[in-house]
């Protein structure tokens, strides 16, 4: 019988082939095996933000609506005008899956009402930051270049239960921030009994100018809003006088994730001396906002 011929340099060859294939089993994997996050891993791109749309302007605001903030909008005779007043102008835009808005103006025998509403839908470029990180950095622009006054501060707000008397009536502690006012045409003054007496009137922009938190005006100065969408702001202008009254711009604006959403509510009063309310006008375009909201949420 033929025996067969075993080669040692052939088994040795063939015993580290095996052993390369093997190898490294044991020793928890090479550099590729790291977990996400660790050094030496391919970080993730940013998340996308949740929105990939947003509204048509022009239909988002229902005839209702349109009736409270535009009270003139009723009293148009001609049909195909009043069909026109409802309907708006969209805003000029060369992206609407982006940017879009929407103007509505009606005149009244007493005064003149402005609706604006934009939407915009921010996308970021870069592959480290989100749609939303980069709409909350646009959103805080908008908020500093909106230059609020410092939120005038409560008796609860400053420790008022420090061991003093409740019926003391002691000032707030000294040096804490005020605003720099309150907002154009708003009534002033209205401390109540004990307050410190002071004089009549001071020059503008003086301490003594600050909202007084007991005053309801304090209530209407431009703000920062936080029952509306991820972070709001409201702001309240008034216009110098005309040839006819005054007029006042209230803005509410507002980010919900990657979507920044502005109403701008503006009345020029038909009457000489006559400036258009604050409350009423921050009621109603909040209300708007707020509807807004709920149906980007929805």
């Amino acid at each position: 019988m033929q025996r067969k011929v075993y080669v040692p340099g052939a088994a040795a060859l063939l015993a580290v082939l095996l052993a390369g294939c093997t190898g490294g089993s044991d020793d928890g994997g090479g550099p590729d095996d790291g977990k996400p996050g660790e050094p030496g891993t391919t970080a993730q791109a940013a998340q996308p933000g949740k929105y990939r749309t947003i509204p048509e302007p022009c239909r988002a605001v229902d005839r209702k609506t349109l009736d409270a903030l535009l009270p003139g909008i009723e009293n148009i005779t001609d049909e195909e005008q009043r069909t026109k007043a409802y309907a708006g102008e969209p805003t000029l835009t060369y992206d609407t899956d982006r940017k879009v808005g929407c103007r509505w103006k009606v005149d009244a025998p007493d005064a003149t009402d402005h609706l604006f509403v934009d939407f915009e839908r921010v996308v970021s470029y870069d592959g480290a930051v989100s749609d939303d990180n980069q709409a909350q950095q646009l959103f805080g622009k908008r908020i500093d270049a909106a230059h609020l006054p410092e939120p005038a501060v409560t008796e609860s707000d400053s420790g008022s239960d420090s061991g003093s008397d409740s019926g003391s009536g002691s000032p707030s502690p000294s040096g804490t921030p005020a605003p720099s006012g309150t907002p154009s045409g708003a009534p002033s003054g209205g401390k109540g009994p004990g307050a410190p007496s002071s004089p009549p009137s001071s020059p503008a922009g003086s301490p003594s100018d600050s909202a007084d938190p007991a005053d309801p005006a304090a209530e209407l100065q431009p703000r920062l809003l936080d029952d509306l969408g991820d972070e709001a702001f409201l702001d309240d202008r008034t216009t110098g006088a005309g040839s006819n009254g005054q007029g006042r711009t209230v803005t509410v604006a507002f980010r919900t994730s990657n979507v920044m959403v502005t109403v701008e509510y503006a009345e020029q009063s038909a009457t000489l001396g006559v400036v258009p309310d604050s409350e009423e006008m921050q009621d109603r375009a909040r209300e708007l906002a707020s509807r807004l909201d709920d149906s980007l949420s929805g």
